[in-house]
């Protein structure tokens, strides 16, 4: 048994092999885990969050034609929840309704400092959950993002265009998210 106390680790690892591979992300290398509750702040640099509706999934495409989800980097003295609220408005206009962790990367930067002075360096997590959204408005991108069009599909269709784009990791994501909501 693994530090979740789950004894189907190990098959959701051979479910999902894209998403529990190790990763070279190029400022870090990670491994995902599962998890079965949000962990100590400290170690939280980034949050994610794979967003549904009662239409479907929500895919965030951008300008350079990549995929994403919603989530990013903690400001100053930001709690974990608020962080998620202000990259989901951000980055694609939506209010978040409920949340559930499931699952860290844990990282190692390859950077000589952290990315910015208040994260921690050069072992971080980035926390990644579920959760219902309410698409409200048009995304209030900052920061340089490039968000084109907010995506509510199936989950066969986020994963299929995930793997289209070799982002097989997301598309497991999205898979995993989907047993953990219960759909």
């Amino acid at each position: 048994m693994g530090a979740t106390g789950r004894t189907a680790a190990g098959s959701e690892a051979a479910r999902f092999p894209g998403l529990f591979a190790p990763a070279d992300w190029g400022f870090a290398t990670a491994t995902f885990r599962r998890i079965d509750k949000a962990p100590s702040d400290e170690l939280v640099a980034n949050v994610n969050l794979v967003p549904y509706t009662s239409a479907g999934w929500v895919v965030l495409a951008t300008g350079d034609g990549r995929l994403e989800i919603p989530g990013g980097t903690r400001e100053p003295g930001e709690s974990i929840e608020a962080a998620l609220r202000r990259e989901l408005m951000e980055e694609a206009g939506a209010t978040l309704k409920s949340f559930k962790p499931f699952g860290v990367w844990d990282c190692v930067s390859t950077a000589e400092a952290p990315y910015r002075p208040h994260l921690p360096h050069p072992r971080f997590q980035r926390l990644v959950g579920v959760g219902r959204v309410e698409l409200a408005r048009e995304p209030t991108i900052g920061d340089g993002e490039d968000v084109v069009e907010v995506l509510t599909v199936s989950l066969e269709e986020a994963q299929g265009r995930f793997r289209a784009i070799g982002r097989g990791d997301l598309a497991d994501l999205y898979g995993l998210a989907a047993e953990v909501a219960g759909w």
